[in-house]
């Protein structure tokens, strides 16, 4: 693992903000400095001392630019202006930043690079984390999206506030992120910080940050991700985006009939396409998300922003190829909840995807808390005020695929499946012998067609005759049909949506 980048480095503010923003785009919005340091006072020479040496008046500057024509708010930490730490007249440009871009409605894109708290204030400055803490709640409370770009070094309060807060966040190659700085940990403790652990690579490994990239690789991944989380809600205003309608889905009728057993034999093939599949082929703008941003990751939950045609989505699904064994645990359920929560607060549609062979069975994942993540998944899930589409696109055994299973609309691929356990595991249940598993599946009606009959699935998505032999048709065949019900959904007002999603799922199943 790499190592802390070198000062010779790193961009300065203006810098960094001159290669993300389209050329000659900025604009200030900074003020004349209301200084907090007593005249004459050994804080004020500081302050006025750093202030010749690196032509900055504080340690944050803001503004607005375009990127990629959009117009976006910005604040960024310069370093070298007393370690980029956060006074009170420090705070007080960010706050005002903050609430300048919330109330024009523009997204907002931050650059730490800071010591944290600013000593030479103390308990004061120290507080004022709580202030931009709270602006930027406000600012995401209003669904509009904050972007977070971690710069070397981000420490102390800074990482401990706006720095944490992103709905997606990047961070430097190298760059030392961490709570507490290792000279000052050093300093308390008397032996080093562990090495390796305060670096933008590690947090990434620990589902803490969503990419490591460059500066100009940082701008490609706010265009791609703005592309989805700007873009409008209204179905009306999406569908003016292109010159025909939305594709509608292929007629169920063409596809030829298979039986449960051979269905399920399909859906198990190693180069059958999933979730990673459909996205690289029948989706533009991805933007992949990176763990629960608490310090969990689980390779077999996929997260990400993506466009279906015109229709914007989150999208979580199993990504059972990543998994040893293939079976998803409760970490991957946790970074399916954080999906649903940005599909809330953005008020953007949610693809979930399932393709799974079941939840994992171990000790860890029982002290992990699967069972309360899936009950918890379904709750969540099955009230959220978003537009929601489940693709059944796969496997779908057990707890893992119930647990992102109840959306307004629930489309299956024709070889996919839905059951409470493997087949196999039914007929030990029923048999002791995992023998009797094709007439098992048979007998407990787990195949699309039997999903579609029951109402389980609205719609049936053909193969021609099996995905794995028409990768890029099959995967461009889902999309069109996502985009089409996607669109529909977005026509309905949020209460209707979950007036009618209550009542299907309170009815599912009984007479009548």
């Amino acid at each position: 693992m790499s190592g802390p980048v070198s000062g010779a480095a790193r961009p300065d503010a203006h810098t960094l903000i001159r290669t993300v923003l389209d050329p000659g785009s900025w604009k200030s919005w900074d003020e004349p400095v209301v200084d907090p340091a007593p005249p004459e006072s050994p804080y004020a020479e500081e302050l006025a001392a750093v202030r010749a040496r690196t032509s900055y008046d504080e340690s944050v500057v803001t503004g607005e630019g375009l990127l990629a024509g959009r117009r976006v708010a910005v604040m960024a930490c310069e370093f070298s202006f007393l370690a980029g730490s956060i006074g009170v007249a420090a705070a007080e440009r960010l706050v005002r930043a903050v609430e300048r871009a919330t109330a024009e409605g523009l997204p907002l894109l931050a650059a730490p690079a800071s010591g944290g708290t600013r000593m030479q204030e103390g308990a004061i400055a120290f507080v004022q984390m709580i202030k931009i803490s709270a602006a930027v709640s406000a600012h995401r409370a209003a669904g509009l999206p904050y972007i977070v770009y971690l710069r070397h070094p981000t420490t102390g309060g800074v990482f401990a506030s706006w720095g944490s807060l992103g709905h997606v966040t990047a961070a430097e190659p190298g760059a030392l992120i961490g709570f507490l700085g290792p000279r000052v940990f050093e300093a308390l403790h008397g032996y080093p910080f562990p090495p390796d652990v305060q670096v933008a690579e590690n947090l990434y490994e620990h589902g803490l940050v969503d990419a490591v990239v460059s500066a100009e690789h940082a701008r490609e991944v706010a265009i791609r991700a703005l592309a989805v989380m700007c873009a409008p809600r209204d179905a009306a205003r999406l569908r003016e985006r292109g010159e025909t309608p939305a594709r509608g889905p292929e007629p169920e009728e063409r596809a030829a009939d298979v039986d449960a057993w051979e269905a399920i034999s399909r859906s198990r093939r190693d180069d059958r396409p999933g979730v990673k599949a459909l996205l690289k082929l029948g989706a533009s703008h991805v933007t992949p998300l990176n763990g629960t941003g608490a310090g969990e990751n689980d390779p077999g939950l996929l997260l990400a922003l993506a466009m279906f045609g015109r229709a914007p989505a989150v999208v979580l699904g199993h990504d059972r190829r990543r998994v040893t064994g293939r079976h998803l645990g409760p970490a991957g359920l946790r970074v399916a909840r954080r999906g649903m929560h940005l599909a809330s607060e953005l008020g953007l549609p949610l693809v979930t995807v399932v393709d799974t062979p079941g939840a994992a069975l171990s000790k860890a994942a029982e002290e992990g808390g699967l069972a309360g993540e899936i009950a918890r998944c379904l709750a969540d899930l099955v009230m959220l005020d978003a537009p929601t589409v489940c693709l059944l696109l796969g496997e779908g055994a057990g707890g893992a695929a119930l647990a992102l299973l109840p959306a307004d609309r629930v489309l299956c691929a024709q070889h996919a499946w839905l059951s409470p356990l493997p087949p196999e595991g039914a007929s030990a249940i029923l048999y002791r012998t995992i023998d009797f598993a094709p007439e098992i599946a048979k007998v407990q009606g787990v195949r699309a067609a039997d999903l579609r009959r029951t109402g389980v699935a609205d719609r049936v998505i053909p193969e021609f005759p099996d995905a794995a032999y028409e990768e890029k048709e099959f995967c461009e065949r889902v999309a069109a049909t996502l985009e089409y019900e996607i669109l529909g959904l977005m026509e309905s007002p949020a209460e209707d949506r979950l007036t009618t999603r209550l009542a299907r799922y309170r009815h599912l199943g009984t007479p009548g």
